[in-house]
C-alpha cells in the first residue's frame, strides 16, 4: 500500500483571507482610530479591551479589527452572523464563553457581524453578559447605530466609526498582497503599475476585501512576472455600478447631496449626484418626488416654475419611458440647481403651523364667517365684510384677516431673489396702503 507525505499543507483559503493582518503594523487604514498615540491603538498594545461597535462600509477591515482586538486582549473569540444566527446560537456562543472563562481563565471576544439584523429582543439578549464581564462584546454593523442599534445596547459599547478606505490605501493593501511570499503572491513576481492600481481602487470603491479578490482572480490570467492591466480589470469585475443598498446610509448620504447640491445652487454636482444614484439602480421616480419638495422647500416663490418643471419631468417618465424620461428628470435637475432660490414660504408654513397649534382655540372673526343662511345674517356672520374686487386697486387697504389677539403676526417674507422680489414689492405696496388708511381713519 502507497503512502503519501507532504511538506507543508497547501493554504486553500482566498487571498484577502490569507492577508488578513496579525498585527497592527500589517493593518492598512483607519489611521484616525490606529495611528500612533490615538487611544484605541495604545489600548490594544496594552492589552485593555472593551466592548465596542464598529461602524463602516463592507470591506473596510472591522472584522480583521476585531481579530486584532482579540490577539492583543488573549481572549478567545466565538463569532456569530445576525444573518444566520438567532438566540439559540447567542446562548451557545455565552455558554462556550462561561466554560473557557472556568477551563482556561480566559476572556472571550464576541464578535457579531451585521449586528443591526437583531431585532431589538435578540439586542437585548447580550446586555446581562457584557454587564457581568462574559464577554467582551464588538459589534460590525454597516448601518447607523443611532437608528439600527438598541440605546442600552450601544449605552454599553463605544462606537468606532470605520471609514471607506482611500485609493492610495486599497493600493497598499494590494501592493502588501503582491510583495508577501508567504501569505500572499509575492513568489509570482507580478507587476502592478499605478494607472491599473488606481483604476482598481476606484472599481472597488474603497472595499480592501474587493479589492484583493479581483486580484486574485486576474492573476490566474497571468505568468510568472508579468504585468496587470485595465483590460483585465474590466474582463473579471464587468461594469461596477456604484450601487447602495435602498434601506442603507448610502442611499440616504446621495439624495441629500442630490439636494444640498440643489439648495448650493450647483447644477454640475446635482447632475453627478443624480447620476450616481441612477447608476446603483435608484428608481428615477423617486428622486422626481424629492425635487417636488425641493421646488416648494428651497425655491418656493423665487421661481415659481420650478415646481411646474418638475411635474412636467415625473409625467414624462411616466408618458416616455425610463431612457428619454431620465433624461427629462436630469433637465428638471439643473433647472432647479441653476434657479433662484428661497426658502419663504417653507419658513413662513413653518411659523404660521406652529402658531396655529397654538391659537386653535381663537375664533374666526364674524366679519370673515360664512352667512349661507338670513339667522346667521341677522347674527352678525359676515357683516362688515368688504368684497376686495369692489375696492380701489382690488384691495380692501385696513382690513383684518386674522383673529385680534394675532392680528399683527407675519410669516411670509419674501426675498429679493428671482420672482420673490416682485412679490415683495407687492407687498410693500399693499402695506402702504395699510397704513395710508390707518392715517386717514384717526384724522
Amino acid at each position: 500500500m502507497s503512502s503519501f507525505s507532504f511538506d507543508f499543507a497547501p493554504d486553500f483559503r482566498p487571498l484577502a483571507a490569507r492577508m488578513r493582518p496579525e498585527r497592527l503594523e500589517q493593518y492598512i487604514g483607519q489611521s484616525h482610530l490606529l495611528g500612533e498615540g490615538k487611544p484605541l491603538r495604545q489600548a490594544l498594545e496594552a492589552g485593555r479591551a472593551h466592548s465596542m461597535m464598529f461602524w463602516g462600509p463592507p470591506g473596510t477591515g472591522k472584522t480583521t479589527l476585531a481579530e486584532l482586538v482579540a490577539h492583543y486582549a488573549n481572549a478567545h473569540v466565538e463569532r456569530i452572523s445576525a444573518v444566520t444566527s438567532g438566540v439559540k446560537e447567542i446562548r451557545s456562543a455565552i455558554e462556550h464563553a462561561k466554560n473557557v472563562a472556568q477551563s482556561r481563565g480566559q476572556r472571550t471576544l464576541l464578535f457579531v457581524d451585521e449586528v443591526h439584523r437583531f431585532n431589538k429582543s435578540q439586542q437585548d439578549a447580550f446586555l446581562p453578559f457584557i454587564e457581568d464581564g462574559t464577554v467582551i462584546f464588538i459589534g460590525a454593523t454597516t448601518e447607523n447605530p443611532s437608528f439600527e442599534i438598541n440605546n442600552a445596547l450601544l449605552s454599553r459599547a463605544r462606537v468606532y466609526l470605520i471609514k471607506q478606505l482611500e485609493p492610495e490605501e486599497i493600493g497598499q493593501i494590494v501592493q502588501q498582497a503582491l510583495e508577501d511570499e508567504e501569505r500572499g503572491l509575492g513568489k509570482r513576481k507580478l507587476l502592478l503599475p499605478a494607472d491599473v492600481s488606481l483604476k482598481l481602487a476606484q472599481t472597488c470603491d474603497g472595499d480592501a476585501r474587493k479589492a484583493l479578490n479581483l486580484i486574485e482572480l486576474m492573476s490566474d490570467m497571468l505568468k510568472d512576472g508579468e504585468a496587470f492591466t485595465e483590460e483585465m480589470i474590466i474582463a473579471v469585475a464587468g461594469q461596477q455600478l456604484a450601487g447602495f443598498d435602498k434601506n442603507g446610509d448610502q442611499y440616504y448620504d446621495l439624495i441629500s447631496a442630490v439636494h444640498k447640491s440643489i439648495r448650493g445652487s450647483a447644477p454640475d454636482a446635482a447632475l453627478y449626484w443624480f447620476c450616481r444614484m441612477l447608476e446603483g439602480g435608484c428608481d428615477p421616480l423617486y428622486i422626481a418626488r424629492r425635487l417636488l419638495a425641493i421646488a416648494s422647500e428651497d425655491i418656493g416663490n423665487a421661481d415659481p416654475m420650478a415646481m411646474t418643471v418638475a411635474i412636467n419631468a415625473w409625467e414624462c417618465f411616466h408618458r416616455v419611458g425610463p431612457s428619454e424620461g431620465e433624461r427629462a428628470i436630469a433637465q428638471a435637475v439643473l433647472y432647479l440647481a441653476s434657479a433662484p432660490k428661497s426658502n419663504a414660504v417653507y419658513t413662513a408654513f413653518s411659523k404660521a403651523r406652529q402658531l396655529a397649534r397654538e391659537t386653535g382655540h381663537e375664533p374666526v372673526p364674524e366679519h370673515l364667517r360664512n352667512a349661507p343662511t338670513q339667522l346667521m345674517k341677522d347674527i352678525g356672520y359676515g357683516e362688515g365684510y368688504r368684497y376686495a374686487h369692489d375696492e380701489p386697486n382690488a384691495y380692501a387697504s385696513g382690513e383684518k384677516y386674522l383673529p385680534e389677539s394675532i392680528a399683527e403676526h407675519r410669516f411670509y417674507y419674501p426675498t429679493e431673489r428671482g420672482f420673490e422680489k416682485r412679490i415683495k414689492d407687492k407687498l410693500s405696496q399693499l402695506q402702504q396702503l395699510d397704513e395710508h388708511s390707518e392715517v386717514k381713519r384717526y384724522e
